[in-house]
């Protein structure tokens, strides 16, 4: 089985791929984070960073957009191309109210057949480039049974590879995923399909497994985040002493570097320790430091006693 790390907003970036890469056992897929196509611009040179081949030398990167405007999405799958790229991933995911408002992400999944219309158009425009298109996407806007009619229409066209999160939108992360509906997209599904969902340590991972044998890769997202060695514990590998400071560092330099200013360094880290904080129960002082450093030294000094 193959393991890719799920993209996450401002989280996953250029920085913390090759930090996690370097320190960690590697990924063999990347996804970036979501890239909103603009009909009258090209990148922006935060997106540029993200997607430029000399800032991710070393990783399989899979850049991800997120588009109900066809036209739009087939100009940036050639720019895309143009950087060298020959797989591209489609955003039918997200649940982010924000998001969703505009028609994006799992938002689209509630109007079937503009979602139909646009992969009909996206495929016709791609034709004859050689690039392969997979799709991230959850099952459904509000009800798990909308699956079988999204399953259909992913069905009619050559997809790479089909990457699902078994819970419908308005779950956002909430209740547990939908097993029975991922077996049914896992059964139905024309073209190999990915497990995304929960997978926070090594015993939930080898439930997945041994009741999805026939999944072709798991994605990893929140579990790496909150404890990076995830995927070393699948393998039963352990790591070095020091490590998890190392990573850490590393990203922390990463940022510093880009001369964003104390403070945007701080809210990227303190975002990075959401989730990273979970792995030090029972430390909540040192955490409650770092949460309200206001300066690089305070923060230095917090981090310093917990890694």
């Amino acid at each position: 089985m193959q393991f890719y790390l799920a993209p996450l907003e401002g989280i996953t970036t250029t920085i913390f791929r090759n930090a996690y890469h370097e320190f960690f056992r590697p990924m063999d897929k990347y996804f970036t984070p979501f890239l909103v196509p603009h009909s009258k611009k090209g990148f922006s040179a935060k997106e540029k960073r993200e997607i430029l081949p000399e800032n991710n030398k070393g990783l399989c990167l899979v850049p991800q957009i997120m588009s109900n405007h066809a036209q739009d999405c087939i100009k940036t799958m050639g720019k895309l191309l143009d950087y060298g790229y020959r797989e591209i991933n489609l955003n039918l995911g997200c649940p982010s109210k924000t998001v969703v408002s505009k028609g994006r992400g799992s938002g689209f999944l509630a109007f079937p057949e503009e979602l139909d219309r646009f992969f009909d158009e996206v495929f016709e425009g791609m034709e004859g480039t050689g690039v392969r298109i997979s799709v991230k996407t959850r099952i459904g806007k509000d009800e798990p049974g909308e699956f079988t009619h999204i399953l259909d229409i992913y069905n009619r066209y050559p997809l790479e590879e089909l990457i699902i999160h078994p819970r419908v939108q308005k779950d956002f992360y909430k209740n547990e995923p939908n097993p029975e509906m991922f077996a049914y997209g896992l059964e139905n599904s024309r073209c190999s399909v990915c497990y995304n969902g929960d997978i926070f340590n090594a015993e939930r991972y080898g439930r997945m497994r041994e009741r999805f044998p026939e999944a072709s890769a798991c994605m990893l997202g929140r579990g790496i985040l909150k404890n990076p060695a995830l995927l070393d514990e699948i393998h039963g590998e352990g790591g070095g002493a020091g490590r998890l400071r190392r990573f850490h560092d590393r990203i922390y330099e990463g940022y510093q570097s880009l001369g964003m200013g104390d403070r945007n360094v701080l809210f990227k880290m303190k975002e990075l320790w959401c989730y990273l904080g979970d792995s030090f129960p029972g430390h909540e002082k040192p955490l409650k430091k770092i949460r309200k450093a206001q300066c690089a030294d305070r923060y230095e000094e917090a981090v310093a006693e917990l890694i």
